[in-house]
Order: structure tokens, then C-alpha cells, then sequence
């Protein structure tokens, strides 16, 4: 008799699953900056990376190579991305001046956040968009409420 396969990993909610050019590049700029670690990588005869799963805390997110034939496309090759992705950090002034170094853009410098946490935006090297945050302050719903009326003028 078969074993039981549970449907859903334990990693099963929604994974991020990014496109890049340059994916053995982008995969040594996550390591280096946000400290992942690279739990598998299949990659082509040509070294082009076809797959990979990535780790950074308790997330994860897996990465491409660029393929057009399949319509894998980068942030570079179709002029940007709407999507951000959100990583905490034990300090993020530090891992976006280390993102940056790496060779990121600053889109938003580091400052404190309404909600509670510290935190800035920066584009990496393979354009995509991530958001470096460290939780600073526990507040509640109503108090984050209140702070962002007062913020943006709001009655």
C-alpha cells in the first residue's frame, strides 16, 4: 500500500517564485546581503539556473533564469515589477547598506515606520523591489490606525 502523501507541504502557503537574469548572480547577492541559503538549484547544460529554492529566516522563495520560450521573464526585460517582496531583518539600516554596496538601489531610505517597524526600499541588482524592515515597536490595530490618520492628515 502507497504511503500517504500530505497534499499541502508544510511550507504550502503562497512562495514567491521570482524571474532573473543572471540567476547564479542574483542567487550569490541573496546569500550575501539577506544571508539565504540555497536548499536546492537544478540548473540547464548551459548553467542557466531552472529552478531554485532559497531560504531567508523562516521564509522561502524559489528563482528562474530567464526563459523566454516559456514566458519567463525578468523586472529587466519587461521594465520593472508591481510586486515587492517584504523581508524582516535583525537590523535593516545595516542589510540595506550592505544591499546596497552589493550593487541595490535606494528607493526609500531607512527611517521608523508608523506601524512599528524600521524600514526602507531598495531594487536589486535584477530589478526587483524588496522592503528591509526590523520590528522596532508592538502596537495595537487601533493605535497603528490612529497613527496613520494623523500622518496623512486623515479626520
Amino acid at each position: 500500500m502507497a504511503e500517504s502523501v500530505n497534499p499541502i507541504p508544510d511550507n504550502g502557503g503562497p512562495t514567491p517564485y521570482i524571474c532573473v537574469s543572471r540567476g547564479n548572480d542574483a542567487i550569490a547577492f541573496y546569500k550575501q546581503v539577506f544571508d539565504a541559503v540555497e536548499t536546492l538549484k537544478i540548473s540547464d547544460p548551459q548553467g542557466k539556473v531552472g529552478h531554485a529554492e532559497l531560504t531567508i529566516g523562516r521564509g522561502s522563495f524559489m528563482l528562474c533564469d530567464e526563459f523566454p520560450e516559456y514566458g519567463a521573464l525578468s523586472p529587466e526585460t519587461i521594465g520593472g515589477s508591481p510586486v515587492v517582496l517584504h523581508i524582516y531583518v535583525e537590523d535593516a539600516d545595516a542589510t540595506v547598506a550592505k544591499a546596497e554596496a552589493a550593487g541595490a538601489t535606494i528607493l526609500k531610505p531607512v527611517e521608523d515606520q508608523f506601524y512599528g517597524d524600521r524600514g526602507g526600499k531598495v531594487k536589486d541588482p535584477f530589478g526587483h523591489i524588496w522592503w528591509v524592515s526590523t520590528h522596532i515597536e508592538d502596537i495595537s490595530h487601533d493605535e497603528m490606525r490612529r497613527r496613520a490618520k494623523e500622518l496623512y492628515g486623515m479626520s
